[in-house]
């Protein structure tokens, strides 16, 4: 089993980045590891205009809002002086923010990372697709925090959405300290054309492996384009502070194409997501 030594999270211009620092400082807490807070935002965007009629203006990279990192660093600090564990501080000054992070990503075994809030336009000074490249350019799995609501480091009930693939066996293994924490691990699996009767009793034995006793099954759900819903329906039925699923997609290029239950949970579930690709 993968202990969680080292724990990555992304700080950005958000009120919301807070929450994520505070969740990432108790989940440190919980499990011994070193916490890394990254402050990783795009710089503005500057227009210059072309010294010749007739030829568009050329962009060109500013400096990062220094109001964004201003909140970012009082943020740390103040969590500093809460909590017993330290964390170390990092930024970015002006690199690529995606890859960047992914670099940073590669050697730590958590991101704790912030779902985008679309009403948030003015703080959220990342690419629109920064979790999901993220998270498919590292392979490491993330926390998506969502962006309102509470967040517990330890939930009691866990929801796990199994797929027999290699992207949802990632996302369970990496979770296995966090599903050892709860109080009940619920079980819920995806009808499959090449599989219809997903081999739910030998999930069931590899958690028991482990030390999870307390699973409980549920019936399948149906392989269309409203998973996502029925996800976080029943998540809520189940009382479930944390879904743990595969994270299905590819980028070509810079464009991400992802699983419809992928996108539908990144961009609207209400429960944190525990993620692997």
């Amino acid at each position: 089993m993968p202990p969680l030594r080292s724990i990555l999270v992304h700080l950005d211009g958000t009120d919301r980045a807070e929450v994520r620092l505070r969740l990432a400082h108790r989940l440190a807490a919980l499990h011994g590891s070193a916490l890394t807070a990254l402050f990783a935002v795009s710089p503005s965007v500057l227009a210059v205009l072309p010294m010749m009629g007739g030829i568009p203006p050329m962009q060109m990279a500013g400096e990062v809002d220094p109001d964004h990192r201003a909140h970012a660093t009082a943020v740390f600090e103040r969590l500093l002086q809460d909590n017993a564990s330290r964390s170390d501080w990092r930024e970015l000054r002006g690199e690529p923010v995606i890859e960047s992070f992914v670099r940073s990503a590669l050697a730590c075994d958590l991101m704790v990372l912030g779902q985008r809030n679309p009403r948030d336009a003015a703080g959220f000074d990342v690419p629109g697709d920064f979790v999901e490249s993220v998270m498919l350019g590292s392979g490491k799995p993330a926390l998506v925090v969502p962006f309102n609501g509470r967040v517990s480091p330890a939930p009691d009930k866990v929801l796990v959405a199994w797929r027999p693939t290699r992207e949802s066996a990632h996302a369970l293994t990496t979770a296995l300290p966090q599903l050892q924490l709860a109080k009940e691990v619920h079980l819920v699996a995806s009808v499959d054309s090449e599989d219809p009767a997903p081999p739910m009793s030998r999930l069931r034995e590899y958690l028991h492996l482990h030390g999870i006793v307390q699973t409980h099954g549920h019936g399948p759900l149906q392989d269309n384009s409203h998973i996502g819903e029925a996800l976080q329906s029943l998540a809520a039925q189940v009382g479930a502070g944390l879904i743990v699923m595969g994270a299905y997609g590819h980028s070509r290029a810079r464009e991400l194409v992802l699983g419809g239950a992928t996108r539908t949970m990144l961009e609207s579930s209400t429960i944190p997501l525990w993620m692997a690709h």
